[in-house]
């Protein structure tokens, strides 16, 4: 490949010490970066603007020849705090969901389940973007991401999807690996790799960087949020995509 590779990522905390190595590594020479919402990042990939994505894990099934690259994504085993869907009333009241825009992977967990797991039938509407107003009476909401974080101290019903899906499968839950959609050199993936590792080693000043006082972020990168894709976390997901195969 002539050309630097393009390489996109989330800008939300949880990706935080991926790109602190990242962009302290000589890797970073080699890519053009660049940061989007991961549905945006899923269109990237399947129109070819970008080469590899911090993705959702839905949109494997999506993206011409799709290959996870590295052992790092975004996973959790039981509590993620950051994907979860918000209610003021318990979830067997709740009779229509807000489902947030910017993550299929999460919109999916959730369908997934409400249908297998909860065993309910809700009216499930795509979010606008004052959806989180919208949180009232019989009306939940999914929401993600740094927003979600911010919203645990402001709902009375919180059900954490990634620890429900854990209860509910026995599996740990990714919700994003860096996805390449043509092959790339074995060199760069190596690199890659070692790149997200060194950010791991530096979660210190990665929380140092990014005051957040709304929840702690030295329990959301240590206890919350894992980052290595081991084999229970492949056969989850590899559980998750055949759920979303049967959906289809």
């Amino acid at each position: 490949m002539n050309r630097n590779i393009k390489v996109t990522a989330v800008s939300y905390l949880n990706t935080k010490p991926l790109l602190y190595g990242i962009q302290r590594h000589p890797i970073l020479q080699q890519i053009d970066l660049s940061l989007a919402y991961p549905s945006r990042i899923a269109l990237q990939l399947q129109e070819d603007t970008t080469d590899v994505g911090l993705v959702s894990t839905a949109a494997l099934l999506t993206i011409p020849n799709a290959t996870i690259i590295t052992d790092y994504c975004i996973a959790a085993s039981g509590k993620v705090a950051s994907v979860c869907i918000y209610s003021k009333r318990p979830l067997a009241q709740v009779n229509k969901i807000y489902l947030d825009y910017q993550s299929r992977t999460s919109v999916k967990l959730a369908e997934i389940l409400l249908k297998h797991y909860w065993k309910k039938e809700v009216l499930l509407l795509p979010a606008p973007e004052n959806f989180m107003d919208l949180i009232e009476d019989t009306t939940a909401a999914v929401i993600i991401g740094d927003r979600a974080l911010k919203a645990n101290h402001q709902f009375e019903y919180v059900y954490d999807l990634a620890e429900h899906w854990k209860a509910f499968t026995g599996y740990d839950f990714v919700f994003a690996a860096w996805i390449a959609n043509k092959a790339l050199p074995e060199t760069f993936i190596q690199q890659f790799g070692e790149a997200n590792a060194l950010g791991l080693q530096h979660i210190d000043a990665v929380i140092a960087e990014n005051p957040f006082p709304e929840y702690s972020l030295d329990t959301y990168y240590r206890e919350n949020i894992q980052y290595v894709l081991d084999e229970d976390k492949r056969k989850g997901l590899n559980l998750f995509l055949n759920y979303l195969k049967e959906m289809a």
